[in-house]
């Protein structure tokens, strides 16, 4: 009882900070000016996937681990639960990548990035990447794909049958399902992301030798401070794409590797560390903005006071209103006394 009551605490607490954290991504950019920049969108999007994955995947995992592998919900919502949470993956790793390219765009061609980068384009961007996560995770479990014998998987499966023998919900899987899904969407992206963020430090090197070497000593300050901010949220973006592959790297190569056994053993203790390790990394995002960025450590203070300053108008409007509905029973009773004190009958005349 000990063990399961630590463990619902932490997975709860997980929960609250990975919805809290990113809750405050949105409002940061959202109501500071300073982060009102299109490139920020894509960040946006980042903290979405992760609120969303903290909203409707998170809990049920929770529900899953505390339940001994059981779910249940039936079949239907475990094909959902499952589709929903590598939909999330795939966004989230796609997003990164049009993180890379912008920066490589900001970077490489700074002149002409307002050009490129366009309001437009990074909306266009943005509903592909939704679009191809949705159609890549919905459509081969729905359809059978990912299945040995190509059957949709879990169809049988009825709210009722979850104390049945067999009955976990996880990803079935084929071998060449397991190839084109984890060598497609994870490794081939990845290594994407790996060439372009060595390209961007390549350019930014070069960038900086030259402005050195041709900006006069007193016009450098103003060209290298916009360079130096170009570059800091580069190292802070380069840090998200480090974070996310410690979180899940560990998890696509044992899914990888359980997959060409043909295993498809119920959840074990591996699986479970291996598949949390992966959530971890939408707790870590809303950490290491604030941490490697100022702008963003500036709109969480500016979003904290604002809290701060809500609560104390609050609290004292409550005060005054406490103070007036004293004073109100003052003058009420004041007024009930008055009459009673000089209504007194005169005494008559002897």
């Amino acid at each position: 009882m000990i063990s399961t009551a630590v463990r619902c605490l932490v997975l709860v607490s997980f929960i609250i900070l990975t919805i809290g954290g990113n809750m405050m991504v949105c409002l940061a950019v959202g109501l500071s000016r300073r982060l009102w920049r299109v490139a920020n969108c894509f960040v946006v999007s980042l903290a979405v996937t992760d609120l969303l994955l903290g909203l409707l995947v998170l809990p049920l995992s929770a529900t899953v681990e505390l339940g001994s592998g059981k779910w249940p919900l039936g079949g239907a919502l475990c094909n959902i639960y499952i589709s929903l949470d590598i939909m999330l993956c795939t966004s989230s790793i796609l997003t990164l990548l049009a993180i890379s390219v912008d920066r490589y765009l900001a970077i490489s061609a700074p002149l002409s990035y307002p050009h490129r980068v366009t309001p437009l384009r990074v909306t266009l961007a943005l509903i592909a990447i939704w679009a191809w996560s949705l159609a890549v995770s919905f459509v081969p479990i729905h359809l059978g794909w990912n299945t040995a014998d190509y059957r949709v998987q879990h169809l049988d499966w009825s709210m009722q049958d979850e104390d049945k023998e067999g009955r976990y919900c996880h990803l079935e899987w084929n071998n060449n399902y397991v190839l084109i899904y984890a060598f497609g969407l994870f490794y081939l992206p990845l290594m994407l992301l790996c060439g372009m963020y060595l390209c961007i430090f390549r350019v930014a090197r070069e960038q900086v030798r030259r402005i050195r070497a041709a900006t006069p000593s007193f016009a450098r300050a103003a060209s290298t401070a916009a360079i130096t901010r170009e570059h800091k949220a580069t190292v802070t973006l380069a840090a998200v794409l480090g974070a996310f592959v410690f979180c899940w790297f560990p998890y696509f190569t044992f899914f990888t590797y359980m997959g060409m056994k043909g295993k498809t053993t119920p959840p074990s203790v591996p699986s479970s560390v291996v598949l949390w390790l992966g959530y971890f990394n939408s707790t870590l995002n809303p950490i290491l903005y604030p941490a490697l960025n100022r702008d963003f450590r500036r709109a969480y203070g500016e979003l904290l006071h604002r809290k701060q300053l809500t609560y104390a108008k609050g609290h004292g409007v409550c005060r005054q209103s406490e103070k007036h509905v004293d004073k109100d029973k003052k003058d009420a009773d004041g007024q009930s006394h008055t009459p009673h004190e000089g209504s007194s009958v005169p005494d008559e005349p002897g």
